[in-house]
C-alpha cells in the first residue's frame, strides 16, 4: 500500500506530539516526514520534503495557516491541505475553501474524526493516483496520438533520424506494417501560378493530398505526409521493376491534379530501397527530381533514376552516423563517443568506398560538425587549427585511420567544450541566486517565487540546481546569510535589535530573534554582550 507523506504544522509542541504518538499512520496510509511551529518554517520544510499532505493551525506566530495555505498552493499545486484550528468563524471557513482546502476541523482534534478525514484525503489522492495510471485512459490516450505518431515516424525516416536497430521497435509500438517488399518516396510538388482557383498555397496542397489518397493509397498502399509544404507519399512496390509502370501511374496522377484540383504538380520519384532506412536516400532523390522541373515542365512526373542514372547518392548511414555521433558528443560518455567514432569508421572502410566519395563524407562531416558546433557557442577554429583548417583536414585524413584519430581528437575536444559550457551556465544560474540574495536579502518580499521570476526559471528546477551546487534550500541559505549579517549588525553597530532584524529582512522582531536562537543557541542580545565566546 502506498504510504503518502504529511507535514504538520502548530506553533504548540505539545499538540504536535499528542497528534504524532497518538495517531496510527501507517494503518491510514500515511508517515510523518516532518513538523514546524509556524508557517515560515513550513514553508522552509515544504521545500525538502515535497509533502502530500499539510496538516496546519491558523493562528500561529509570523505566517498563520491560511497564509501558508495561500503561498503552499502556488508553489505546489496538487498538495492537499488540512487546516485545523481552535476557531469557529465563518471568515475562517469561507477563506480555506477560496484556497481549496480539503477538510477544516476543530480543535481539540477527536482521533476518529482525524482518521475520517484522513480517510478521505487518502481516496482523493488514490484517485488522482490512479487516474494517472489508468491503463484504459493511457490507451485511449494513446490510440488518438497513433496517426500522429506515426506520421511523426515516417517523417523521422525519411530525415534519417531513427537508427536502424530502432525502426523495429517503432515499427511494434506504432502498430505499423512495413509492407514492402520495395519501397519509394515521391513528393507532390505544387507549382505557384497557373490557372488554378483562389486558394492559398497550403489549401492547394491539401487538395493534392486528398486527391492522392484517394487515388493511390489502395493501390500503393502510400503513406500520406504533409512535409515542407509538399505531399510527400511513401510507397510500397512489388519489386523494383514495377518502378516504371509507378512513374506511368505518377504521370497520370498529375494530369488528373491539374483537372480536378486546377493546380500544376510535379512528381518527383526517388529512388526504389528495399530497406526502410534507405527511405531518406528515396527522399533526396524525390527532392532532386522535383528540382529538374526547370528543365522538363510540371504537371508530370519525373523519375531521379532516368535523369540522373550515374549520380553517386548519399548513403543513409552517413546521415545516422553523423548525427550518433554529434548526439554522444552532446550527451554521451566520453566511451560512448569513442565507440561511435570507431563503428562510423569501421562502416567506412567495409564500404570500399571511392577516395571521392570518402572526401565527399568528411567534408560533410565537417559541414555538419560546424553546424553542430555553432548552435552550441563553440569555438571551432580549435578544433579546425591541427589541419590549418577545413581543407587540410580533407586531404591529410588520407586513411580510416587518420579520420578516426582526428576525430577522436576534435569530437572530444567538443564535447570538453559542451561539458564545460553547461558547468559553467549551472554555476552562472547558481552564481545569479546567490548574488540576488546578497543584494536584496534585506527584502522582507525576498522568496523562491521571486528570484525564480528574475532568473527566469521554475521553482522546481531551481530548488534542485541551488541545492545540488550549494548543499542547501534556498530558504536554508537565505537564512544563514540573513544571520551572518545580523551577527555582524550585532557586533559592529549599537542598533536595537527591532532594527537588526530589519535589516537582516525581518519585520517582526520576535520571529527574528526565534530564529537567531535556532541558529546560534541564544537570543541576539545575549550574543552581542559576548556570551557567544563562553568556551571558545
Amino acid at each position: 500500500m502506498k504510504q503518502y507523506s504529511v507535514l504538520l504544522v502548530d506553533d504548540e509542541e505539545e499538540v504536535i506530539q499528542i497528534i504524532m504518538k497518538k495517531t496510527d499512520w501507517e494503518s491510514m496510509g500515511f508517515y510523518v516526514a516532518g513538523y514546524a511551529h509556524n508557517g515560515v518554517e513550513a514553508l522552509e520544510l515544504a521545500e525538502e520534503y515535497q509533502p502530500d499532505v499539510v496538516m496546519t493551525d491558523i493562528k500561529m506566530p509570523y505566517m498563520d495557516g491560511l497564509e501558508l495555505s495561500r503561498r503552499l498552493k502556488e508553489l505546489y499545486r496538487t498538495v492537499k491541505i488540512i487546516i485545523f484550528s481552535g476557531f469557529d468563524e465563518f471568515e475562517y471557513a469561507k477563506e480555506s475553501i477560496k484556497l481549496d482546502v480539503e477538510e477544516y476541523i476543530l480543535k481539540p482534534v477527536d482521533a476518529n474524526e482525524l482518521r475520517e478525514v484522513f480517510g478521505r484525503v487518502k481516496d482523493k489522492l488514490d484517485r488522482e493516483m490512479g487516474e494517472k495510471r489508468n491503463i484504459d485512459k493511457l490507451r485511449k490516450y494513446y490510440m488518438e496520438s497513433l496517426p500522429l505518431l506515426q506520421e511523426n515516424f515516417y517523417t523521422s525516416l525519411i530525415e534519417g533520424r531513427i537508427p536502424k536497430d530502432q525502426i523495429e521497435k517503432f515499427l511494434v509500438d506504432y502498430q505499423i506494417n512495413p509492407g514492402g517488399p520495395c519501397y519509394i518516396v515521391t513528393i507532390l510538388h505544387v507549382s505557384a501560378g497557373g490557372d488554378q482557383i483562389e486558394l492559398n498555397s497550403l489549401l492547394m496542397t491539401v487538395s493534392v493530398k486528398k486527391l492522392a489518397e484517394e487515388q493511390l493509397t489502395e493501390r500503393y498502399h502510400c503513406r500520406t505526409l504533409l512535409y515542407l509544404g509538399d505531399v510527400v507519399l511513401i510507397s510500397q512496390l512489388a519489386s523494383a521493376e514495377a518502378v516504371t509502370a509507378y512513374t506511368d501511374d505518377m504521370d497520370e496522377f498529375c494530369r488528373l491534379a491539374k483537372k480536378v484540383c486546377e493546380v500544376p504538380v510535379t512528381a518527383g520519384v526517388g529512388q526504389v530501397c528495399d530497406r526502410l532506412e534507405d527511405l531518406g536516400v528515396s527522399y533526396q532523390g524525390a527532392r532532386n527530381a522535383v528540382s529538374y522541373r526547370a528543365l522538363y515542365g510540371n504537371t508530370r512526373a519525373i523519375n531521379i533514376a532516368e535523369i540522373e542514372p550515374q549520380e553517386l547518392t548519399r548513403e543513409a548511414w552517413e546521415d545516422q552516423a553523423i548525427h550518433e555521433i554529434l548526439k554522444k558528443i552532446k550527451i554521451g560518455g566520453r566511451r560512448d563517443l569513442e565507440d561511435e567514432i570507431v563503428r562510423c569508421v569501421d562502416h567506412l572502410s567495409r564500404s570500399r568506398t571511392s577516395l571521392q566519395k570518402y572526401r565527399i563524407f568528411i567534408m560533410e562531416l565537417i559541414v555538419e560538425m560546424a553546424r553542430f558546433g555553432n548552435s552550441n557557442h563553440l569555438n571551432m577554429d580549435k578544433i579546425y587549427e591541427e589541419y590549418d583548417g577545413v581543407y587540410g583536414i580533407v586531404f591529410q585524413t588520407e586513411s580510416p585511420e587518420d579520420l578516426q584519430n582526428w576525430l577522436m581528437r576534435s569530437c572530444g575536444r567538443m564535447q570538453d567544450m559542451i561539458s564545460k559550457e553547461r558547468q559553467d551556465t549551472t554555476q552562472s544560474f547558481v552564481t545569479k541566486a546567490v548574488q540576488y540574495v546578497e543584494e536584496h536579502y534585506a527584502d522582507q518580499d525576498i522568496s523562491i517565487g521571486t528570484v525564480c521570476r528574475q532568473l527566469g526559471v521554475s521553482a522546481a528546477y531551481f530548488s534542485t540546481v541551488f541545492k545540488k551546487e550549494t548543499g542547501k534550500t534556498f530558504i536554508e541559505y537565505l537564512t544563514d546569510y540573513r544571520m551572518e549579517r545580523a551577527v555582524e549588525f550585532l557586533l559592529n553597530t549599537n542598533d536595537k535589535t527591532y532594527l537588526i532584524a530589519e535589516k537582516a529582512g525581518y519585520s517582526d522582531p520576535n520571529y527574528f530573534s526565534y530564529v537567531f536562537k535556532k541558529k546560534y543557541g541564544m537570543s541576539p542580545s545575549k550574543y552581542r554582550t559576548g556570551e557567544n565566546k563562553i568556551g571558545e
